[in-house]
C-alpha cells in the first residue's frame, strides 16, 4: 500500500523557499513523514542466518458502500462539501481556524481505493486547522470533540481533478474524520510599533536591510549560508497584517540559510544562537513588489526572528 500523507499540504511557511518544518502531527504544510525500515545484511559467515523479513504493510481499510458519491441524507455546504455524521458528540464547542486539532481518518477516492489512513499508521495526526486542504479547514470546524463523520470532498476542496502535488489523489475524496482533541492556538503576537519602518536606531546594512536586536543571544558563532537554522518567527506586512508565524502554529521552523528569501539569509548570518532581532526587509530582498509567487506578501516586510539553534 503506498502512503500518501494527505493533510499537511496546504500550510503556508511564507518566507521559506526551502523548509524542512516537522509537521503539527508529526504528519506538516510541506509539515515537514513516513518510515522506512532498513535490513542490515547477514553477517558473513559460512551459514548465514536468513535475513530478516521487511514487515508487511497493513491491510487498506474496507471502503464504505456510499463511496462513489454521497447519498441522499448526507447534509451539504455552500462551497459543495457534503458530510454525514457516524457518531454524534455530547460536546458542543468547535475548533476555530487557528487551533491545533488531533484527529484519527482514513480517505478513500470514489473507486474505492484507500490512499491514506492514521489508523493503519496506529498513529493520529496533529495539526492547525487552518494548515489542510480547504475540505478538511472547512469541516472540521463544524464537528465537535469525539465525533465521527463522513467527508465527500469536491476536487476544488481538495487537490484538484488534475493534482500539480505528485502523488496527490484526483477528483472528489472521501474521509472518514474522528475528532479526537482539540486545542486553542497560541494568541498572534501583536504588530510591532514600528512596523510601518525601521526606527532610526535600527541597524541599516548595505543591501538595504536593516536590524535590530530584541534580546542579545548566548552564543558567539554565526550561521553560514549552508547552516540549518531552527527559528521562531512572526511576519508582517508594514500595514500591520501578520500573514505568517511560527509562534501561532506552536512550532517552530527548520530549513537552510541559504534555502530561504534573501534578506533572511543575510540577516541570519548576522545573529547568534538565542539571539531575537527584529527584521525591516525591503521587497527586493523578499518577494518583490508584485510577487509571483502565489499567496506571497508584497512590499517591505517585518519580522521577528528567534535563533533557537543551527548546525
Amino acid at each position: 500500500m503506498k502512503r500518501f500523507s494527505l493533510v499537511l499540504v496546504a500550510m503556508l511557511a511564507v518566507p521559506l523557499t526551502a523548509c524542512d518544518q516537522k509537521p503539527a502531527s508529526q504528519a506538516t504544510a510541506d509539515a515537514p513523514v513516513s518510515v522506512s525500515v532498513n535490513q542490515a545484511p547477514p553477517p558473513p559467515t559460512p551459514e548465514p542466518p536468513a535475513a530478516p523479513q521487511q514487515p508487511e504493510e497493513p491491510a487498506g481499510l474496507p471502503a464504505p458502500p456510499d463511496v462513489a458519491a454521497p447519498p441522499a441524507d448526507a447534509q451539504k455546504t455552500a462551497s459543495g462539501l457534503a458530510f454525514k455524521v457516524l457518531a454524534p458528540s455530547k460536546e458542543k464547542a468547535h475548533p476555530g481556524p487557528d487551533d491545533k486539532v488531533t484527529v484519527h481518518y482514513t480517505g478513500w477516492t470514489t473507486d474505492g481505493k484507500m490512499f491514506d489512513s492514521s489508523i493503519v499508521r496506529n498513529e493520529p495526526a496533529t495539526f492547525p486547522v487552518g494548515g489542510v486542504i480547504k475540505g478538511w479547514t472547512e469541516a472540521l470546524q463544524l464537528m465537535s470533540k469525539g465525533e465521527k463523520r463522513r467527508l465527500w470532498i469536491p476536487g476544488d476542496l481538495a487537490y484538484g481533478d488534475k493534482p500539480t502535488r505528485p502523488g496527490a489523489p484526483a477528483g472528489m475524496l472521501v474521509f472518514d474524520v474522528e475528532l479526537l482533541d482539540f486545542a486553542p492556538a497560541p494568541k498572534p503576537p501583536p504588530a510591532p510599533k514600528d512596523v510601518k519602518a525601521a526606527p532610526k536606531t535600527a541597524t541599516k546594512t548595505a543591501s538595504g536591510l536593516a536590524y535590530q536586536v530584541l534580546q542579545k543571544g548566548t552564543g558567539t558563532e554565526h550561521p553560514k549560508p549552508t547552516s540549518r537554522a531552527t527559528v521562531h518567527y512572526t511576519g508582517w506586512t508594514t500595514d500591520g497584517k501578520m500573514f505568517d508565524s511560527s509562534i501561532v502554529r506552536d512550532e517552530p521552523a527548520t530549513f537552510p540559510v541559504g534555502g530561504v528569501i534573501k534578506g533572511w539569509t543575510e540577516g541570519l548570518q548576522l545573529m547568534v544562537k538565542g539571539e531575537k532581532a527584529r527584521f525591516w526587509i525591503p521587497a527586493d530582498l523578499a518577494y518583490g513588489d508584485k510577487p509571483t509567487r502565489p499567496g506571497a506578501p508584497a512590499g517591505m516586510l517585518v519580522f521577528d526572528v528567534e535563533l533557537i539553534d543551527f548546525r
